[in-house]
């Protein structure tokens, strides 16, 4: 009967999708779940998160003796005229402000304090992209970065690039090791799909390989 064998082929091919579809993850990686919003992370991610080694202008309104250029150590701490071991790793600019003015309180009336971050150098606070890209490059991190932010700033996949088989590298903090996920950079960028732009943390590798022929 053809109607029946109609039906039967229909039901195969659901079969088959639903087992596609449970798979956990594309090649050896896992998935990990999509960012909350294009464009809230899109906001936020002027952002930057101060890292080790990076350096720091802090001025301090009426007061040149306290302003000046410092290094955040390697332990994450900056020391300035006034105050030691402040930690500033973690934080943003505004946010670190806002603790040296507290600090700065006990000796001056209500100051004003601005910091700006000028020198990125800080490997750990870096996206790295890798591979087929247009612009292979390392990345200064910002908060509620994605991966759509990491691809825009590479300008994107090369002619050759094999989006899809894509990977991820991240260290695991909580066991030292390195975790692979799996990424969806063609559904990403030439089917806008949501699911496929995942937030990113500092220090993550991202590995695009060429498609083979």
């Amino acid at each position: 009967m053809p109607y029946k064998r109609k039906n039967i082929a229909f039901l195969a091919l659901g079969c088959t999708s639903l087992l596609l579809s449970s798979c956990g993850g594309f090649g050896s990686g896992r998935n990990l779940p999509p960012a909350p919003s294009v464009a809230n992370s899109s906001l936020a991610s002027d952002e930057y998160i101060i890292g080790p080694l990076n350096e720091l202008s802090i001025f301090v309104w009426r007061n040149p003796e306290l302003s000046g250029k410092f290094r955040v150590r390697p332990d994450g701490r900056i020391t300035t005229p006034l105050i030691s071991d402040l930690p500033a790793a973690g934080k943003t600019a505004d946010m670190l402000a806002q603790d040296i003015k507290i600090q700065l309180s006990e000796f001056i009336n209500d100051p004003i304090v601005q910091v700006i971050v000028t020198d990125f150098d800080g490997g750990p606070q870096q996206v790295r992209v890798i591979g087929a890209t247009e612009k292979p490059a390392a990345i200064p991190f910002r908060a509620n970065m994605t991966l759509l932010d990491a691809m825009i700033a590479v300008g994107g996949l090369s002619e050759f690039a094999s989006g899809n088989k894509a990977t991820l590298i991240r260290d695991n903090r909580a066991t030292g090791q390195k975790q692979e996920f799996a990424l969806r950079i063609n559904d990403l960028l030439k089917r806008g799909s949501s699911q496929a732009n995942i937030p990113l943390q500092p220090g993550d590798v991202i590995i695009i390989p060429t498609s083979s022929f």
